[in-house]
């Protein structure tokens, strides 16, 4: 996280982070374990009070951001996630969001976007596919027309907050007009669209499969251009990185505080452990990949923001990196507390949990490194 951040910026974040711990206190993560749903409606309601779902939507249309950065902004909140292990579509939610605000028609934004920004109505980006599509970019799902409708046929998993969304972008592939990428609007209730619950290691996420069987949904449906849609997906991707990338950092965050506390506060013959000075290197080898995960995803949201060129890369070389070290640091913050770090009933594994489901979503850190590797090669041609 920035720390230049502006007073408003600086607020924001503080607003957030008090209200994550009013009403999201590990004791109640630990409650929605069981829930089906992994988050209550009026919770989403008033953390889009706080304008959690309006970021990415310009200010014409109803949205706005403290400081003018609306992605930048959201990172905050994506921190704070990431600390608390919190409940709610926060990603799903606002690349929705986002994709409509710039995409959509005058009158998909004058139905979609007001309900979006409420919390009212969730969205849910339906992007992921299973096995043989599994890998980062594919795409097995087909949309087809007939009779001045589109036909989607295929499978997509795993869909965050599946069950609970009224409305899903899908992405799909034309098996027709020249084929190319299509991105639909379609309602959870439409006829031919059913979903099934997912298993999954984060305790307040859910996630679901989402069936298209012949499911039609009108032309107005559409987003963007039919068969043109490769420069919005990228650019989705790149949000919901983005948005990955600073949850990591405060999953890593979060362990870290946990651990500090745990090393000055226990002993052994008579000295804290802190003051050992095997655990002092172990401790500063995680506490320079804190400060590594502050800087890609501060450098990544920032490129994103201003969709520079090399927003692409800066994405894929976070996620490929982050993937892997927050699970790391994580790991050794479990070894730190002993015996007791391994069990349910320490909070270490809420954080642990997160950082190993978003290492595995939009693209595992092999499929990222293969698309940076891709990037540098093309930049050296």
């Amino acid at each position: 996280m920035k720390l230049d951040l502006t007073p408003e910026q600086a607020f924001f974040h503080g607003t957030t982070r008090q209200f994550l711990d009013d009403k999201v206190p590990t004791s109640l993560v630990r409650e929605l374990r069981g829930d089906p749903a992994g988050f209550g409606r009026d919770f989403w309601r008033q953390g889009a009070d706080l304008g959690w779902t309006s970021l990415l939507v310009a200010e014409a249309d109803g949205g706005g951001s403290v400081s003018g950065q609306g992605l930048v902004d959201l990172t905050l909140v994506a921190f704070e996630f990431g600390r608390y292990a919190a409940p709610g579509p926060l990603t799903a939610a606002n690349l929705v969001t986002a994709a409509v605000a710039r995409s959509g028609t005058a009158q998909q934004k004058a139905e979609l976007l007001p309900g979006l920004m409420t919390g009212d109505r969730i969205g849910s980006w339906a992007y992921a596919e299973p096995r043989p599509f599994d890998r980062l970019g594919a795409v097995g799902v087909r949309a087809r027309r007939s009779n001045g409708m589109y036909l989607l046929t295929g499978v997509k998993a795993p869909v965050e907050a599946a069950g609970q969304a009224d409305l899903f972008l899908v992405t799909a592939l034309l098996s027709d007009e020249g084929g190319g990428l299509v991105q639909l609007l379609v309602p959870s209730g439409t006829p031919g669209v059913s979903v099934s619950p997912m298993g999954t290691l984060d305790i307040t996420r859910r996630y679901g499969r989402v069936t298209f069987a012949d499911a039609a949904v009108p032309a107005a449906a559409l987003l963007g251009e039919p068969g043109t849609a490769e420069a919005d997906v990228e650019r989705q991707l790149q949000i919901v990185l983005v948005i990955q990338l600073a949850e990591l950092t405060g999953t890593m965050d979060r362990g870290l505080e946990l651990t500090t506390d745990w090393l000055f506060n226990r002993y052994s013959f008579g000295r804290p452990l802190a003051s050992y000075q095997a655990l002092k290197h172990r401790f500063a080898d995680m506490r320079a990949w804190l400060e590594a995960a502050h800087a890609m995803a501060d450098a990544a949201a920032q490129h994103v923001q201003e969709e520079t060129g090399r927003a692409g890369e800066y994405v894929s070389a976070g996620k490929s990196v982050l993937g892997t070290a927050a699970l790391e640091v994580l790991q050794e913050c479990v070894q730190f507390h002993g015996g007791i770090g391994v069990t349910f009933e320490h909070d270490l594994h809420l954080y642990l949990r997160r950082a190993t489901v978003d290492a595995q979503l939009y693209g595992t850190v092999a499929d990222h490194r293969e698309r940076l590797t891709a990037i540098l090669e093309a930049n050296d041609g």
